[in-house]
């Protein structure tokens, strides 16, 4: 059922909507599990692709029945979980950045299965993969450096930076395994957007609002194209960025003998968390079951 021939929706219907939104929201603000993964795994995501593609077109009407009960789960994550993240981060940074790093090599199986890996990469995948690894490593030399949750002091430099990161963090909506979350670390302000959104630091929010909402506009057709037309390139490319953002998100080893064991406890927990979503996923593709049907 796609969202260019679906007119109107029940009540339940867009109660799931709502739910399916609220954990695509809660998934985009922690690093390594992504709003389109989450989308793939409930079942909705050849039908997101198509609702972006026709929303910014003659179509749009027959895409709110879908997007606007959706955008309200999604925001309404965002801000009901965003104060955990904040008093995580700033209470037990290491352990929380230990749980990310699994979450995103948790996440690297059900990438290269759902990219068919083993049988559509070839070299010139391989080496774009690897090109995205180098990049996003050579961003970490110049993105300010990420710490616990802190205030952001916006310039003209920080804020267009800032502006930058909202841009690329917008496209990670349409793409399985790349949360929004991993672009803001990469970027070194993960920390300070959450701060902005519990503090309601106006200023801040709305840099970085303008930049995901200008960047999905520009963004949200092509994204749609290139995954539905050159599929193993994209996964090339998504899978390189992960690679890539572990060194961004490795906290180093602080010594302490029980912090060390918490992180190793968090970081089993983020990478079975991510491997179980990929399995869960697979188990449906085998069944055949859309749970947006159910």
């Amino acid at each position: 059922m796609s969202a260019a021939t679906v007119e109107g929706r029940d009540v339940t219907v867009n109660l799931k909507l709502i739910y399916y939104g609220a954990l695509m929201g809660i998934s985009n603000i922690i690093p390594g599990v992504s709003a389109g993964t989450i989308a793939l795994i409930v079942g909705i995501y050849d039908e997101l692709l198509v609702s972006v593609r026709d929303f910014f077109s003659p179509k749009i009407k027959r895409t709110l029945p879908f997007i606007v009960p959706l955008a309200v789960g999604v925001i309404g994550g965002i801000l009901a979980f965003s104060w955990l993240i904040g008093w995580l981060l700033t209470h037990a940074f290491e352990p929380v950045q230990f749980f990310f790093l699994g979450l995103i090599l948790g996440v690297l199986p059900f990438l290269f299965r759902e990219a068919d890996a083993k049988e559509t990469f070839r070299i010139i995948h391989i080496t774009l993969l690897l090109a995205v690894v180098a990049l996003v490593m050579l961003m970490n030399v110049f993105a300010p450096e990420e710490g616990a949750r802190t205030a952001y002091e916006l310039t003209i430099q920080s804020g267009l930076w800032l502006f930058s990161a909202g841009i690329f963090a917008s496209m990670s909506l349409l793409l399985p395994g790349l949360s929004g979350a991993t672009v803001l670390l990469m970027f070194g302000v993960y920390g300070s957007a959450i701060n902005a959104l519990l503090t309601v630091d106006l200023a801040v929010i709305l840099v970085l609002v303008a930049g995901i909402g200008i960047g999905f506009i520009v963004s949200s057709r092509v994204i749609a194209y290139v995954l539905l037309t050159h599929r193993t390139l994209t996964y090339a490319v998504i899978i390189g960025l992960l690679i890539g953002s572990l060194t961004i998100v490795f906290p180093g080893i602080s010594g302490q003998i029980g912090m060390m064991l918490l992180s190793l406890l968090t970081f089993a927990g983020g990478f079975a968390i991510a491997f179980r979503l990929g399995k869960a996923n697979d188990t449906k593709n085998r069944e055949g079951v859309n749970p947006h049907d159910e």
